[in-house]
């Protein structure tokens, strides 16, 4: 009977990464830890060589090398292939409709990096925060990162951006006044300013949640 081939572990993001040579010290690394990265090879030298790359180079790239690990994935590792690496990924949170709203954008490929995060408004709608989370990315790299992708989960406020006008219902009033500035400063800066970053819509039912989600549902 032939023997079971030998694999190596490498763990890029878990309790302790690093490179190891049986299942069940691997497994320690990742079980329970939320965003493990991690995947087996065939060779001590390709996990070495792996373990000092980044995981999305490997990670749901190759599928004839296939994770020999069973514990929690990232949402959306399976379908790297498919996510624009040079990106960041843009969402907004609200407590009803309209209620207590806030924005921000992070890293796509390392959501534990966030980029800007808005103050906390009173009165606003998800609409208007995913609008503007879009607006601040753009007016943040459309100078110095016009290559760098935006990812956005809300079709309607990639259509406003489009558009140029954030086509809101939300009435004036003292709770809702500075959004609303806010608003017309972001569509002031759209009518005014030219950018080239492509705005793409992040597929939440193939790749999970955006990885900018507040967590809240």
């Amino acid at each position: 009977m032939a023997k079971p081939k030998k694999k190596f572990y490498v763990v890029w993001s878990g309790l302790e990464p690093g490179i190891y040579t049986t299942w069940a010290e691997a497994e320690k690394q990742i079980k329970g830890y939320g965003q493990a990265k991690y995947k087996s090879f065939s060779s001590l030298a390709e996990a070495e060589a792996a373990f000092e790359e980044h995981w999305g180079k490997h990670v749901g790239v190759n599928k004839d090398a296939k994770s020999a690990f069973s514990g929690p994935k990232p949402t959306f590792d399976s379908f790297l292939h498919e996510i624009e690496a040079n990106s960041i990924a843009v969402d907004a949170a609200c407590s009803g409709n309209p209620g207590v709203m806030e924005y921000r954008g992070v890293v796509t490929l390392s959501p534990e990096q966030e980029i800007f995060h808005s103050p906390v408004f009173p009165e606003g709608t998800n609409n208007i925060g995913e609008f503007l989370a879009i607006v601040h990315a753009l007016a943040l790299y459309h100078e110095k990162r016009p290559d760098l992708t935006i990812y956005s989960d809300s079709k309607i406020a990639i259509s406003w951006i489009k558009q140029k006008q954030c086509k809101t219902k939300l009435v004036h009033n003292p709770r809702t006044e500075k959004l609303l500035e806010l608003v017309e400063r972001g569509e002031k800066w759209l009518k005014t300013h030219k950018w080239k970053n492509p705005i793409l819509k992040w597929e939440t039912k193939r790749w999970g949640e955006i990885p900018a989600d507040f967590g809240r549902k």
